[in-house]
């Protein structure tokens, strides 16, 4: 896990407190802001990512125009969408060919559960990935099918509620089986928690199943969503087996809240469905980082609004449900450490569906058909007469039944049946072990590969020459920072640098700094000036990040307290040294207030360090300005947080001739096998046992790992300081990633470029190989260090 300090922006022992005054630094106006930084920076940053979810609603319906509908090949560009989409979703995974359904029987109970003179129930399994089934129910009609359809029930319902099984009113399968159709009931991952657990490792949490196989799967390029959209499409291959075997038939998929996503998702991907009916779910999506954190989605709301997965469907048929009664979770009894992420489901407001409606009526209206014989509407239906939780409505599913099948002949309502079940134990809990199990085991196998497709992508660089290496790392890190960290327009607003005076000793003095960044977004920190610094003499600086929960201050005190037992005052030991020391305010502070900007930013294909590395860039920009700073020698020296920073920040902001950049970079007390600290199931220490909801990058793991973002150090400097007890990670992880890089720099005739310092000690600043370090590579002069007073 990584450090969390207390204390507050100011806090600070008596001989910094009382020291503030009305000194600014020459060249900058008065810094007048009476509220703590954090929490200004923090702010600021939310409105920042509310707006751009704003801009973006608004633009999408633009750009999808002029991309989609309007292009020369719509049909190509509609193909372009539907892969885009899947990428991420995760549904990126080859299927199993389909073989039958399989009904499951065993010796003491048939695969047949329940029969009556119009449909039958059996228990059924058919495979979709390697290792992953899906399992459900498979109801078979007495007379002819008309159709055949997937039904999906909520995350909180069993199959056994939607056909009927139970005493329940939702029981939309029973109803479509009733009307002539065949049908699959797949099993939804639960938001229960009874299995996000690991006992062999003694590890249980109140994770609800989805948000922990999320948790595992994000960091593959994988997802909840993916997987059981999966399960979906495979039952698909199923209904197109049994049209080459026993006559064409429409296939259509319809659902209801989570199962209403799934289904709206299966059907804009696959054009092999014919027609959706979603319930419970079609909205405005500007909001969905307030749902649960198993709904996120990297990149979702750049191209895809609801009204957007919507024409993908077009002009095939589909029905949206306006207000039915949906389920609300509840929140679960807790069980295990509470770590889940917050995250509601609210029942759509019928005035923003309607909102979303039109702009889908509005793209439905220039998507060619298909063929001649593909047509369809978009049709929405409203459900304000059900009964408490009732779902789909009967009405519902006669329409779509009617548009699917474009008959006129089906009854106009739903057959009545009653259903004599046959006596079978309880399977619920064990089917939804099963699933659990098989996502996890199945996303396991993902992270013990992923090194390989790494390897692939690194593998062609050119590692002949530094010269030959550079040109190679600048693609990679455009790269990176596209698709790992997200990247944000270069800033160009005026800095308006501001600054006072809080610290005033014998041997420096410290100024509080802000900086313009973009509109609402500063840059924040506390910038320490040796004394008696001889005139005309330009100095390295070293930057000392924070780690998480703390502040500038915390990396300066000399107290004895927690603090200073992490940090051991190093930006103050620095200072001392006659280093310049800048120690920034990252945005990483105040708990679910920071971590809700990776859930507002994810939608938009970025994450927290998208707004830090601008705060960095713009910070080397005012620093490279002053008079006392050499702009070719500025390092970064980060613990824990400011670890992870270390390994994000300076490899994407080398110097330039436009821009400084980092000289060098030190990272303490983070440095891991990242993506299994961040996926692995079975390392107790892993990030899939903690609160720290907001650590998960997209796809990290085919992407880079901390050894392939340490390269992209080369040829600057780079060091690892490792604690043989600190908890974040054990010593035999931190080797394995670090020989990668020492291998990399030996490769490029840079062995005395990189090392790594384990020290007998905790998660905390040792301060003396990385140290010796900074001396070596930054080169402070003799002749610079502090003149006696």
């Amino acid at each position: 896990m990584s450090l969390v300090i207390g204390t507050s922006f100011i806090a600070c022992d008596e001989s910094h407190a009382d020291q503030t005054d009305l000194t600014s630094l020459t060249g900058t106006e008065l810094l007048t802001e009476s509220r703590p930084l954090d929490v200004v920076m923090v702010e600021g940053i939310d409105r920042f990512a509310l707006n751009e979810i704003q801009k973006a609603s608004q633009n999408r319906a633009q750009r999808w125009e002029s991309e989609v509908l309007k292009a020369e090949n719509q049909s190509l560009a509609f193909e372009n969408k539907r892969a885009e989409f899947s990428k991420i979703i995760g549904c990126i995974d080859a299927r199993v060919d389909a073989e039958g359904i399989e009904l499951l029987a065993t010796v003491d109970h048939p695969s047949l559960v329940a029969s009556n003179n119009v449909f039958k129930i059996f228990r059924a399994r058919w495979p979709a990935l390697d290792g992953i089934d899906a399992e459900g129910y498979f109801l078979q009609p007495a007379g002819p099918a008309v159709a055949r359809i997937i039904a999906i029930p909520d995350a909180d319902w069993t199959p056994e509620q939607i056909c009927g099984l139970t005493d329940d009113p939702f029981h939309y399968a029973a109803d479509l089986a009733a009307s002539g159709c065949e049908v699959l009931v797949p099993t939804l991952v639960s938001r229960d928690h009874q299995f996000s657990s690991n006992p062999s490792i003694n590890r249980s949490t109140n994770l609800s199943h989805r948000e922990f196989i999320y948790r595992q799967a994000f960091e593959l390029g994988r997802h909840v969503i993916g997987y059981e959209v999966q399960k979906v499409l495979a039952a698909v291959d199923q209904f197109e087996l049994r049209n080459h075997q026993h006559g064409d038939l429409p296939i259509g998929v319809c659902g209801v809240s989570e199962g209403g996503l799934i289904g709206f998702y299966s059907a804009a991907i696959d054009t092999r469905i014919d027609g959706a009916l979603i319930s419970g779910y079609f909205n405005q999506r500007d909001s969905i980082w307030q749902e649960p954190i198993y709904r996120n989605v990297w990149g979702l709301l750049e191209s895809f609004g609801d009204a957007q997965i919507a024409s993908m469907i077009a002009p095939r048929h589909l029905t949206i449900e306006v207000n039915p009664q949906i389920p609300i979770p509840e929140s679960h009894a807790q069980h295990g450490r509470d770590i889940a992420a917050p995250g509601t489901i609210t029942r759509p407001s019928p005035e923003r569906v309607q909102s979303e409606l039109e702009l889908a009526r509005q793209a439905w209206q220039h998507v060619q058909p298909l063929d001649e014989n593909v047509s369809g509407e978009l049709v929405a239906t409203t459900a304000e007469c059900l009964v408490e939780e009732e779902a789909i409505s009967p009405s519902a599913v006669i329409d779509f039944l009617k548009h699917l099948t474009k008959s006129d002949e089906l009854p106009t309502e739903i057959p009545s049946y009653n259903l004599s079940p046959i006596a079978s134990p309880d399977l619920t809990s064990e089917r939804q072990a099963r699933t659990v199990s098989q996502m996890t085991q199945f996303t396991q196998r993902q992270l013990q590969l992923s090194h390989r497709t790494r390897d692939a992508n690194w593998k062609p660089l050119d590692r002949t020459s530094i010269t030959a290496w550079n040109e190679s790392a600048d693609r990679m890190r455009e790269m990176i920072h596209d698709e790992l960290i997200g990247r944000l327009p270069d800033p160009t607003i005026p800095m308006h640098p501001r600054t006072r005076r809080i610290i005033n000793q014998d041997e420096y003095e410290g100024y509080e700094v802000v900086l313009d960044v973009y509109p609402d977004v500063i840059a924040s920190g506390i910038l320490l000036l040796p004394k008696r610094i001889k005139p005309d003499t330009k100095r390295p600086v070293v930057v000392c990040q924070h780690g998480l929960e703390g502040t500038p201050m915390d990396t300066i005190v000399n107290d004895g307290s927690r603090a200073y037992q992490a940090y051991k005052a190093f930006s103050e030991q620095l200072v001392k040294q006659g280093y310049i020391v800048y120690a920034p305010q990252n945005p990483y502070r105040g708990q679910d207030a920071f971590r809700t900007l990776q859930r507002k930013s994810n939608p938009l294909a970025r994450s927290l360090f998208s707004y830090i590395i601008p705060q960095h860039l713009v910070t080397l920009r005012w620093l490279a300005t002053l008079p006392q700073v050499d702009r070719d020698r500025i390092g970064f020296y980060g613990l824990s947080y400011g670890g992870k920073t270390a390994v994000r920040v300076p490899p994407l902001l080398p110097p330039s001739g436009k821009d400084p950049g980092y000289a060098l970079s030190i990272c303490s007390a983070d440095f891991n096998e990242w993506v299994s600290k961040n996926a692995s199931t079975d390392a107790p220490f892993s990030y899939v046992w903690t609160p720290e909801y907001e650590i998960f990058e997209w796809n990290m793991g085919n992407l880079a790992n901390y050894a392939e973002l340490s390269m992209l150090m080369a040829p600057r400097p780079f060091m690892v300081e490792r604690g043989h007890d600190d908890g974040v990670g054990i010593d035999e992880w931190v080797a394995w990633e670090f020989a990668k890089v020492r291998r990399h720099y030996a490769k490029l005739g840079l062995t005395t470029n990189t090392e790594i310092e384990f020290f007998d000690g905790p998660h905390t600043i040792n301060g003396k190989g990385t140290f010796d370090f900074l001396q070596r590579h930054l080169k402070l002069p003799t002749s610079q260090v502090l003149t006696p007073k």
